[in-house]
């Protein structure tokens, strides 16, 4: 079972109808208690306290954003976001593409929720991770929805690539 949250930042949730804080300590001791692997969004500001309730063997990734909002009186610009990470599949052959640990894609307007992750995002997601089809995915924040969407197509995906001959993956 694999695990992707993107809760509230810290200090954020007024920002979301239910304007509840989350709890990190609890979210992160759940994820290590029920999932083999997981990944957490996270803002900037909260990484280094996010980092001390992870365990030693966590990894962070980047979403790095070109095309961001720059806000009045803050500088420099929040343009990218940290993903933390754990039990990700290591790669296991040299005919498999090597994952960087960032991701370069811009910004989601006007989709209903702050901080919307765009498709571009969730396929970088699930290459980091090393998942496959098999996997079982929960999404403990869904939001717009739009890693579980993903997640059914790059599913979709990677199973046609099994049953043809060649074809590059995403």
């Amino acid at each position: 079972k694999v695990a992707y949250c993107d809760p509230p930042y810290i200090g954020q949730a007024n920002k979301y109808p239910e304007k509840r804080e989350v709890d990190h300590k609890e979210l992160i001791d759940r994820m290590n208690k029920k999932y083999d692997c997981w990944a957490l969004s996270a803002s900037s500001p909260s990484l280094q306290y996010i980092l001390s309730l992870c365990p030693a063997d966590v990894r962070v990734g980047a979403w790095v954003k070109p095309f961001c909002i720059f806000k009045p009186n803050v500088n420099p610009a929040y343009a990218w976001e940290p993903v933390i990470f754990r039990g990700e599949r290591k790669k296991r052959s040299r005919q498999e593409p090597t994952v960087r640990d960032w991701v370069s894609a811009n910004i989601t307007l006007k989709k209903g929720i702050v901080g919307a992750k765009p498709p571009e995002f969730c396929g970088w997601l699930f290459e980091l991770l090393g998942l496959t089809p098999e996997d079982e995915l929960h999404d403990l924040y869904p939001g717009t929805g739009i890693v579980t969407a993903c997640w059914e197509q790059y599913k979709a995906y990677k199973l046609s690539l099994s049953h043809s001959k060649g074809g590059e993956p995403c």
